[in-house]
């Protein structure tokens, strides 16, 4: 019976310690794991929190491509999303439009509305939009992603190397890269001007 005792304890105690090891290993993997995603996560600033926001990120990248070619890069400081409304909401915005004779139009403002479903951008707050030798400031700016356009329904000044125009409103078609100024426009123009 001695002997029967010892090999039913041996067991038990090889279980036991079994157990008691995997517990430990479990214990310090899952440890190691939450440290690990605490020390991954960016710091976000409380200031980029809504309350009603499912996520909040403090840094956004996104890129628009239609048949493989890259239409516009979007990148903003912070953002929250809005699933209700398919909205993400930006602060320091800045989008680049590509077009198709390989030039590019940079958007710069405060904030901005992505329309996550019909990708169509909403900038406002000190715009500043800059193409080659072209710099527009409005307070408000709106691109049709359908349309491939951009438009301000808010004063615009435009400046180049040869002029200086004022318009109350504008639009920008991406595609054919034609501008219309309409309501108030005002002009200067240099002796460098040509048509």
């Amino acid at each position: 019976m001695t002997a029967g005792l010892k090999r039913i304890s041996h067991k038990k105690i090889k279980i036991l310690l079994l157990t008691m090891i995997t517990l430990t290993l479990a214990v310090i993997v899952a440890v190691f794991i939450g440290y690990r995603n605490i020390l991954n996560k960016p710091d976000i600033p409380v200031s980029s929190f809504k309350k009603d926001a499912p996520l909040a990120l403090d840094r956004i990248r996104q890129t628009a491509t239609k048949n493989g070619i890259k239409e516009w890069s979007l990148d903003a400081g912070s953002a929250y999303f809005n699933d209700k409304s398919n909205r993400a909401f930006l602060s320091d915005l800045s989008v680049t439009f590509f077009l198709k004779n390989g030039r590019q139009v940079n958007v710069t403002a405060d904030e901005g509305v992505l329309s996550t479903d019909t990708r169509d951008i909403e900038a406002h707050g000190n715009v500043v939009v800059k193409s080659g030798d072209y710099r527009l400031n409005t307070e408000k700016l709106f691109y049709d992603h359908r349309q491939r356009s951009i438009s301000s329904k808010t004063a615009v000044k435009i400046r180049g190397q040869a002029f200086d125009l004022k318009a109350d409103s504008m639009s920008f078609d991406l595609d054919t890269s034609r501008a219309a100024l309409n309501g108030n426009v005002k002009g200067i123009f240099n002796e460098n001007f040509q048509l």
